[in-house]
């Protein structure tokens, strides 16, 4: 099982690593948590280099796949040579969205008939884009989802791990990251924002 989490120039890193973070805890064989990027190095809006695990490409063939977000998402929207490699298919795949990651699941056409969670920043440019944008932080709709506000990316990766995996293998991990003397409190409050979605 490989999740891919898209992360470009400019990236927000609670948006990729948070989720990085959560899935990584389901330990189990053949379970790949990986970051794709468009080139081997991309640098965050706060200046952190890393160095990614995958390509766009291989993105393309996960099994779940996240869209982080960041400062330069609206560049990366209206790039096309980025753009045209990212061949995501609900179809056959997860496919969720951070923030202004929700842009680029516009401009490929996913969320036609569907309304998405967002920062407040993107909200204008996805209404634009014809978006109905909710005011809660997760919503999906069979196999795509996105999520609003940087924490919200916790539900993103519960999502994920919930749909791929089992609701006991997100409380799992949600519980293990969790404060101490909040870790059911906190899990319970994650999932009931999931739930209706699983």
């Amino acid at each position: 099982m490989h999740i891919a989490i898209i992360t470009f120039d400019g990236f927000n890193e609670i948006d990729s690593l948070v989720a990085h973070g959560i899935l990584n805890r389901h330990k189990q064989p053949g379970w790949k948590v990986s970051l794709a990027t468009p080139s081997e190095y991309v640098t965050s809006m706060n200046g952190v280099t890393l160095r990614g695990q995958c390509t766009l490409a291989d993105a393309s063939r996960a099994d779940a796949v996240l869209v982080g977000s960041g400062v330069r998402t609206r560049d990366i929207a209206a790039d096309a040579s980025l753009m045209t490699q990212l061949l995501l298919h609900p179809s056959r795949q997860l496919v969720g969205a951070q923030c202004s990651g929700a842009l680029l699941l516009a401009k490929l056409g996913l969320l036609a008939r569907i309304p998405a969670c967002t920062d407040l920043t993107t909200k204008p440019w996805l209404e634009e884009a014809g978006v109905k944008v909710l005011e809660q932080p997760f919503h999906a709709s069979g196999n795509v989802a996105t999520a609003g506000g940087c924490l919200a990316s916790q539900y993103l990766a519960a999502w994920v791990l919930a749909k791929l995996e089992s609701a006991e293998a997100a409380r799992a991990a949600l519980h293990y990251i969790a404060p101490v003397a909040e870790k059911d409190e906190y899990a319970d409050r994650a999932l009931r924002h999931i739930a209706p979605y699983l």
